[in-house]
């Protein structure tokens, strides 16, 4: 796997996956002299953990009969205060949507992709505490 990220101006900056071919912008937080052009690298992150997580989490949800219409996952990190800075607590919050979906398939799935599956939650994992919860909305 590789990707090319070039410098655009300040400090935005653009990714594009050799595998994808897709395109996506990251830059500063304006309080670090960044524009607002995308999400800064950090927060990059956690949205890369969130749809490693979301894959399996689906998948798996899937693979057991599960009814599901829908996924979200809302996370939030804690970074150290001294550099690098790096992410010491994450905290995910998986809202599943469906028709009689299992509470026991749902915790299972989300078991499975923490403690298996998600190399980016495995990754994290290294250096910092992570943590879930989930809310099931069965309609």
């Amino acid at each position: 796997m590789s990707v090319n990220v070039k410098w655009i101006s300040g400090k935005h900056f653009q990714g594009k996956g050799s595998a994808s071919d897709v395109t996506v912008a990251m830059d500063a937080s304006p309080d670090h002299g960044g524009e607002g052009m995308g999400p800064t690298p950090m927060e990059m992150l956690l949205i890369g953990m969130g749809g490693c997580s979301g894959i399996d989490v689906v998948d798996i949800l899937k693979k057991s009969r599960q009814d599901i219409t829908g996924l979200e996952i809302n996370i939030s990190g804690v970074r150290a205060n001294d550099y690098p800075k790096v992410y010491t607590k994450i905290h995910l919050e998986f809202v599943i949507t469906g028709t009689k979906v299992d509470t026991a398939a749902v915790e299972r799935a989300i078991k499975l992709s923490h403690e298996k599956y998600c190399s980016a939650m495995a990754m994290l994992g290294k250096t910092a505490e992570i943590t879930h919860e989930y809310k099931i909305i069965n309609s």
